[in-house]
């Protein structure tokens, strides 16, 4: 990717994010107030188009079609799993996860790999995901929230995970992309062991 363009804070991209700024936690703060509200039920056309996403995407990590999954998301996206339940405030707090798009690039070769020893064997999962609404705020921003169960079988031990998921989806020239994924675990705050499956 061609850094010219970047702040010279931004070149190294070891240290920084090339856009998750003051700017984006803004912007997310003001996503995570949406969420938390009560949305009025949205047009047939949307819901089903937010269902057929979801189902997709559902398909395609279940499926390990990782590539295929990061190509969901706009290159300026955002995928979170806050300890906090909620979100609570990631400038302050930490999260299991807090991928830009060059972090999710890497978790997504780490995995497709097989270099991920934490992942050997692989996942074997399949997930279920309900109680979707959807809320256009701007021609080009639709958000979805959802409920999931994500059942997981590795090297011998089934686990289940639960909780919601926040969506924020941007329309492009050719469909809608991933700018931010949330991962509402409803048991956050506790431990987990290392959490290499995605989400």
């Amino acid at each position: 990717m061609n850094t010219d363009h970047l702040p010279e804070a931004y070149a190294d991209t070891s240290a920084s994010s090339y856009h998750v700024d003051p700017d984006w936690y803004d912007e997310l703060d003001r996503y995570r107030e949406v969420f938390l509200d009560d949305w009025p039920a949205a047009p047939l056309e949307n819901w089903y188009a937010a269902q057929s996403f979801l189902t997709r995407e559902a398909r395609l990590i279940d499926e390990g079609r990782f590539n295929d999954w990061l190509d969901l998301f706009a290159s300026d996206c955002l995928y979170w799993v806050p300890v906090t339940p909620g979100g609570g405030n990631p400038r302050t707090e930490v999260s299991h996860a807090f991928d830009d798009h060059r972090r999710l690039t890497d978790r997504v070769y780490w995995l497709r790999t097989g270099l991920a020893y934490s992942q050997l064997p692989a996942s074997r999962t399949r997930r279920m995901v309900t109680g979707i609404e959807t809320i256009d705020v701007a021609d080009d921003i639709r958000m979805i929230r959802s409920n999931f169960a994500v059942h997981e079988y590795r090297a011998g031990a089934a686990k289940m995970y639960t909780g919601w998921y926040g969506h924020v989806l941007r329309r492009t020239e050719d469909q809608w992309r991933i700018r931010l994924k949330a991962v509402n675990l409803i048991d956050s705050e506790q431990y987990h062991e290392n959490l290499t499956l995605v989400f």
